[in-house]
């Protein structure tokens, strides 16, 4: 397999890295899917991540929301939790941060039965980090560099990853904006700054420009 098809699974990008390096895989790059990997599967993971923090409405304001209980135990709500959604890339790290609106501003603090705040609690230390991408940052410059067609793919995946997840929530959110560079942003920006000859024939990550 040398060709990966338009939307590729992980395990697909995988084993496309293993054969163009022949079996051997880089650590940055392992580092890197095992990171991918747990967005990936972030609803179907065991553990209680801040992700699904923010989906159970047993968590929510119902008051605010004109929320109820039906005789199965199921929520509903007539208006949507209104949150704030920030792609935040430090100097190594990609993350996605989330913030409840209260009277058309973004809590940074904890916030415990206020009435106008969507949420029961707020605790940023547990809720505000929704996912990490860790060492991200030097994976896109290792692959600007001197990276092959697997680890575009990657970052592509990851991208188109998040995006999802993002589409997701607002199913169950109002968010009422999405600020920060996304990863396919600085992919640009690192690729003009960082771009060789030897890059010339990597794919391209189709962007969809936030200004």
């Amino acid at each position: 397999m040398s060709e990966l098809s338009d939307e590729p699974t992980l395990k697909e990008i995988n084993a496309l890295k293993r054969q163009l390096n022949w079996g051997e895989i880089p650590a940055i790059y392992q580092m890197a899917s095992i990171a991918v990997g747990d967005i990936d599967g972030i609803l179907s993971h065991g553990f209680d991540s801040a992700y699904k923090q923010l989906l159970n409405k047993e968590r929510w304001n119902l008051s605010l929301l004109g929320g109820r209980k039906d005789q199965n135990g199921q929520i509903t709500v007539d208006e949507k939790p209104q949150i704030m959604l920030k792609h935040v890339f430090n100097e190594t790290h990609f993350e996605l941060h989330c913030f409840p609106v209260i009277h058309d501003g973004y809590v940074n603090s904890i916030v415990k039965n206020n009435p106008q705040c969507p949420f029961i609690e707020w605790i940023p230390e547990r809720m505000q980090i929704l996912f990490r991408l860790s060492n991200f940052l030097n994976f896109i410059v290792y692959a600007i560099q001197k990276g092959d067609h697997a680890d575009i793919a990657l970052i592509k995946f990851a991208y188109l990853k998040v995006q999802s997840l993002i589409v997701y929530l607002q199913q169950y959110f109002t968010v009422v904006e999405v600020k920060g560079r996304s990863i396919a942003h600085i992919y640009a920006e690192l690729e003009k700054r960082y771009a060789t000859n030897s890059t010339d024939n990597l794919y391209t990550i189709p962007l969809n420009r936030e200004h």
